[in-house]
């Protein structure tokens, strides 16, 4: 059979690309079709460890998990993490390639066309279809010049183009006319059709505005998607989900700190969607709750600015009221360094070189090294419940509080404080396994719950491909896609 091949390009960031892709990895894998996931470039502090070993962004992960395939580096072969406004480190196939400013990768990129490309046609030989993601808007010609993401790519495939618009945030029509508007006619060829995501009231009331786009760009309308509320409770990577999440009235309140550089914030999604739990981020110029009965420090890619920040904001001051009117707190990753009494970046890994003191709350140093971890990690807690999860950090850290680890592994993990209410580990998803998450809330004072994270999952994204299969024309979708040729 010949593989074949789709692209879904949106008008701008944050317009449904990655979840309509992920339920559209379902749907047609639930057709019987071989899916294959696959985003070139992708920009994103949320990542996943993939099955062979390497980092690739939390999106494609979600979408191999959707298709029922195994993670792997080449559904993202250039990760860009951003390390400040300017700076990013770039990974590619999993691993770290370089750190670069937007200027310097601008140049950086040509090498990546090819690698991108190769692993493209990698996964293609394990397909029936790759589902192709691209990258931010594909009317950024201010960066079409060596483009992978979108249009540079989709030309250098020979895959055709859908292109994705969000009218809930409105102008749709703007969006839509607007890329057709400022696209080379060469780029204009591309696209064969397109989607309008998030719609929200009666269908009817927008038949006029979908013939106006039609008329204007000669792009036939593909699909209505209606706004799906369980979508938010699904592995978001941009951080502009957090400003979306809802709040809820519930007996055990959580606190997470929002602090810049904030890393695989997704960690905290089971908790969120616990029936018990209310889960509150704390952004600039919040004061931590009163009631909350957990702070929580998520993963930074900057930690010793992010630390920076937390000072900033007086939240030290409130983390140590917290722990005294009897809260816990729990550190992951950079957050789990913070709690420490110190962190040394003697080669300015993160920025610029120095040493800053931590908050003190637990018995720790850390020093960061160029030697970073990757890995999947499986343990159990002093309970003996399995727990699974990954790691991706750089640093090293020691001390006394290590002694009184949070997992056994081959090795003791984490640490605690002594009056155990204060936890910190290297380990993110770990709130995915059922037996911890309820052991924590139960900690906190929370009733049983039933609720099974994994299970909850699956029933949004089959949820999200009957909605898929109701409102697009997926027939005309895969009609639309090309073969992919044995040079891409």
């Amino acid at each position: 059979m010949i593989t074949r091949s789709l692209m879904f390009q949106g008008t701008g960031s944050d317009v449904g690309k990655s979840l309509v892709m992920a339920g559209l990895c379902r749907l047609m894998t639930r057709r019987g079709l071989r899916v294959m996931p696959f985003k070139a470039q992708n920009m994103s502090n949320n990542a996943a460890v993939a099955a062979d070993g390497g980092e690739i962004g939390r999106a494609q992960w979600l979408q191999a998990v959707a298709a029922g395939a195994e993670p792997s580096v080449h559904m993202n072969p250039v990760l860009l993490k951003p390390q400040s406004d300017r700076m990013s480190q770039v990974i590619v196939r999993g691993k770290v390639a370089a750190t670069l400013s937007a200027s310097e990768y601008q140049s950086y990129r040509v090498s990546l066309l090819p690698v991108a490309l190769e692993s493209y046609r990698r996964l293609a030989e394990q397909a029936d279809i790759v589902l192709v993601e691209g990258a931010g808007s594909a009317a950024e010609i201010n960066l079409r010049r060596h483009d992978i993401a979108n249009m540079g790519f989709a030309r250098a495939a020979q895959c055709p183009v859908i292109l994705i618009g969000d009218i809930d945030r409105g102008g749709v029509i703007a969006s839509l006319v607007g890329t057709h508007a400022v696209l080379p006619e060469a780029d204009q060829r591309m696209i064969q059709g397109f989607l309008i995501n998030k719609f929200r009231g009666d269908a009817q009331l927008f038949v006029d505005g979908t013939a106006a786009i039609e008329t204007r760009t000669g792009w036939p309308a593909l699909g209505l998607i209606p706004h799906h509320a369980p979508l938010m409770q699904l592995p978001q990577e941009d951080s502009l989900a957090l400003a979306r999440q809802e709040q809820r009235d519930a007996p055990v309140h959580v606190a997470v700190l929002a602090y810049p550089h904030i890393a695989n914030f997704d960690d905290f999604d089971p908790l969120a969607s616990e029936p018990g739990v209310r889960l509150t981020w704390c952004r600039e110029g919040d004061a931590l709750p009163a009631d909350a009965r957990l702070v929580i420090l998520p993963g930074s890619k900057c930690t010793m600015e992010s630390l920076a920040f937390l000072k900033a904001q007086g939240w030290d001051i409130d983390l140590r009221a917290h722990h005294r009117r009897g809260g816990h707190i729990l550190g992951i990753c950079g957050g789990f360094q913070m709690l420490g009494k110190s962190l040394s970046d003697p080669h300015g890994l993160e920025g610029n070189a120095g040493r800053a003191e931590g908050l003190g709350l637990l018995d720790i140093a850390t020093t960061f090294s160029a030697k970073k971890t990757v890995a999947h990690w499986q343990g159990e807690m002093d309970t003996g419940a399995p727990v699974t999860g990954y790691e991706i950090h750089l640093g090293v850290s020691e001390g006394e509080a290590m002694s009184r680890p949070l997992f056994q592994d081959r090795a003791p993990e984490g640490a605690r404080s002594e009056d155990d209410r204060i936890w910190g580990t290297y380990v993110h998803g770990i709130f995915a396994n059922d037996h911890f998450r309820q052991h924590v809330l139960a900690r906190l004072g929370a009733a049983p719950s039933s609720y099974r994270y994994t299970q909850h999952l699956w029933q949004i994204l089959d949820g999200w491909a009957d909605v898929l299969e109701q409102s697009v024309s997926i027939d005309r979708l895969l009609s639309i896609a090309a073969p992919v040729p044995e040079e891409a």
